[in-house]
């Protein structure tokens, strides 16, 4: 079903729902909205929720456009948004608590604990796979989020267990979510339960993230009251289409969250208050390939640590998570402030502009 609207046409007329938590001396609330809502004229961005932390506190949360464009239902601050690949930070703690606990290392071959794979496979570190430094071949067709056997999860995994490598384990980056499956296995090994009880056990509740527990790992398969819907926006046809998708139950530790900007705050500040994990520096240390490089996405995220994504620059060094290129959350360690932007646009890439509002809560921010 697809459906037709002006260019952000309702937008124009009701731009945020909520009103601002706190203010900080350095940023004004108008100087901010207006940096929202400019970003999302120009990204056509129907709906979005913003938290900023500063010093470990909330110092801002607020919700701006339109959850659901067909109904004209306006975006909450407890709106739930589908956080896609930012699932893969909540992989990466749960995998820091495992080492924590004794349980295992990142330089463990997977093959010490998944002997059943491919032996070709074997010697590949926990972290290659955490990183998408493994080489491994993928699982994913390339389409979306389409197995390479469509529809039948058990099937993809058999098959791509027979495909060759892409390259040589820890010689470049390429991002690959058949690591995350492997992951997911391990994780299944040594918890009670299954990775998904292990991280709302020891992530979600701890933190006292409900919403987020509650809407589950399913992407958007299930009805989960508040749930954004989620768009991609048609240039040439000047319209919205909606999105939907199904992450089976093996992808689930790459992707398939919902979450709230405002309790991915309160984890961010559980993270950085170590309630969590007690060392950061080996979740956030972005993993060297063989010839001593880091590698990311592009430019700006240009490392992969343990899940979450590193940007290594000169100036306001950063950690970030992000999913479908439409959400992100970015914590700068060096001025203790963290923003998280949720988005319901395929393609909005927050990550390009959270910079900006960054710059509203770092004194003399400059890159």
């Amino acid at each position: 079903m697809k459906t037709r609207f002006g260019l952000l046409q309702k937008l124009t007329l009701s731009f945020f729902t909520a009103t601002c938590l706190f203010t900080t001396s350095l940023a004004s609330a108008d100087e901010v909205d207006l940096l929202i809502k400019k970003s999302m004229a120009k990204g056509n961005i129907p709906g979005l929720q913003l938290a900023v932390v500063q010093n470990n506190k909330i110092v801002k949360a607020q919700s701006y456009g339109f959850a659901n464009l067909q109904d004209d239902i306006k975006v909450k601050n407890d709106t739930v948004f589908s956080i896609n690949s930012m699932t893969k930070a909540f992989t990466g703690v749960a995998l820091i608590q495992l080492v924590e606990k004794g349980v295992l290392t990142l330089d463990d071959e997977i093959g010490q604990h998944l002997p059943e794979l491919p032996k070709s496979w074997h010697k590949i570190k926990i972290k290659h796979l955490m990183a998408h430094t493994s080489g491994l071949p993928k699982i994913l067709s390339g389409h979306y989020i389409d197995l390479i056997v469509r529809g039948n999860p058990k099937a993809a995994w058999e098959k791509v267990q027979t495909l060759p490598m892409i390259s040589a384990v820890n010689s470049r980056f390429d991002y690959n979510q058949t690591g995350y499956v492997i992951v997911g296995k391990i994780i299944d090994k040594y918890v009670d339960g299954n990775f998904v009880n292990f991280i709302t056990q020891h992530q979600l509740n701890p933190v006292g993230m409900s919403l987020t527990a509650s809407a589950g790992f399913e992407y958007m398969t299930p009805v989960i009251k508040n749930q954004a819907r989620q768009y991609l926006f048609e240039e040439g046809e000047n319209r919205f289409i909606n999105i939907y998708g199904n992450f089976s139950y093996m992808m689930r530790t790459a992707a398939g969250m919902n979450s709230t900007a405002t309790e991915l705050a309160q984890y961010l500040i559980a993270l950085q208050s170590k309630k969590l994990v007690k060392n950061l520096d080996m979740l956030w240390t972005p993993v060297q390939l063989e010839s001593g490089e880091i590698q990311g996405f592009n430019r700006l995220e240009n490392g992969y640590a343990i899940g979450w994504q590193v940007l290594d620059r000169e100036r306001h060094s950063a950690v970030s998570a992000s999913g479908g290129n439409a959400v992100t959350m970015i914590h700068y360690p060096q001025s203790n402030v963290s923003i998280v932007v949720l988005t319901n646009l395929v393609g909005a890439l927050p990550i390009q502009f959270v910079d900006d509002i960054a710059a509203h809560y770092i004194e003399g921010f400059r890159l």
